[in-house]
């Protein structure tokens, strides 16, 4: 079983998207790539990019896009990305998304599969703001898909839970908001090249990854990659 292209994977913070990402890159036994590991990589390597970056990123500030996209073509020149890779949460912008185009056809990886994970608002909400971390040892619950036995307290060593600032409902909110602002773009920006595919990412973990297999399955067979 082979990938020998991109999959894209888009979709809001609580989607799913790393969980079936992962799932998917060791299926088919390439890498998974997300910008954040690239440059984390990067740095801890002491490539030249990541010399670069490192000062802007421990500043606090946004590395940009052509650093970015210089670190995504230098990732795939490297033998393990020859079978194909999935992208998880990138590109961001309508901006990356043509230059990533463009790389994938210089190396000769054609069009990108690209599966959106489309989840109700109020499901969303529940994933994000139900989200609690244990203290002690990072244990995750959510009180209402996976609570702990005792309210609060961590089933495994008593810790008490806390919930970040960015999962609550306020800031869930407005990160869902700011999502749909800049990602709205990029959706029909891969539709209108017939590229796009959705998927029900609100299902159960095994139902979702049974579609994306479904999607890449159909997707292969018609263009007779795999």
């Amino acid at each position: 079983m082979a990938l020998n292209r991109a999959l894209i994977v888009l979709g809001p913070p609580g989607a799913g998207k790393g969980t079936q990402s992962r799932r998917i890159a060791q299926l088919y036994n390439v890498p998974h790539l997300s910008t954040g590991d690239m440059l984390r990589d990067a740095i801890n390597r002491g490539t030249e990019l990541g010399k670069i970056a490192q000062p802007i990123m421990e500043r606090g500030d946004l590395v940009s896009d052509e650093l970015i996209m210089a670190m995504v073509e230098q990732r795939l020149s490297e033998p393990d990305c020859s079978k194909g890779f999935v992208f998880d949460g990138f590109p961001r912008t309508l901006k990356q998304a043509a230059q990533l185009d463009a790389i994938l056809e210089s190396h000769g990886f054609g069009k990108p599969i690209v599966v959106d994970f489309a989840v109700p608002e109020d499901k969303l909400l529940k994933r994000l703001t139900g989200r609690w971390m244990c203290s002690v040892d990072g244990e995750t619950y959510n009180i209402y898909e996976k609570p702990p036995k005792v309210a609060g307290i961590c089933d495994a060593d008593g810790g008490t839970l806390i919930q970040r600032a960015d999962d609550r409902p306020e800031a869930v909110k407005e990160r869902l908001a700011v999502y749909e602002r800049k990602t709205k773009p990029l959706t029909d920006y891969y539709e209108s090249k017939g590229l796009l595919e959705r998927v029900d990412a609100g299902k159960s973990v095994e139902e979702v990854n049974r579609e994306v297999r479904a999607i890449l399955n159909r997707v292969d067979g018609q263009h007779g990659r795999v």
